[in-house]
């Protein structure tokens, strides 16, 4: 069974950084295109990046780009996801995320095989 975990998520104000994590167990992360998610209070869940099996090629929602970078390290089955120049509309829950159907499973169909539990982050002025 595989599973997802993330960590790193708190709280930080705005303008400063905070790096998460997504620790993948059951299966071999290289296995899977990764991805990002998150959703704010009362809204729908948004793509926020993402990434193919070997680390090649990287996606971002208009949002982030610029301020986020995902990465991976398959050796550690990691993902992480930092994040810099946080803004307040920055805070959501975020959710890791990992596909079997290649990368534009995450992107444009916004879906995922699996998901994390979700880290809380809050951004305040």
């Amino acid at each position: 069974q595989v599973q997802l975990t993330e960590s790193g998520g708190g709280s930080v104000q705005a303008g400063g950084s905070l790096r998460l994590s997504c620790g993948v167990n059951g299966r071999r992360s290289s296995d899977f295109d990764m991805g990002w998610f998150r959703q704010a209070p009362g809204k729908e869940r948004e793509f926020v990046g993402a990434i193919t099996w070997s680390a090649d090629k990287t996606y971002y929602s208009d949002s982030v780009k610029g301020r986020f970078t995902v990465s991976r390290d398959n050796a550690m089955n990691a993902l992480y996801l930092q994040m810099n120049n946080l803004k307040l509309g920055d805070t959501a829950v975020y959710y890791c995320a990992a596909s079997l159907r290649g990368a534009m499973h995450i992107v444009q169909l916004q879906q995922a095989d699996y998901w994390g539990q979700g880290t809380q982050v809050t951004v305040a002025t």
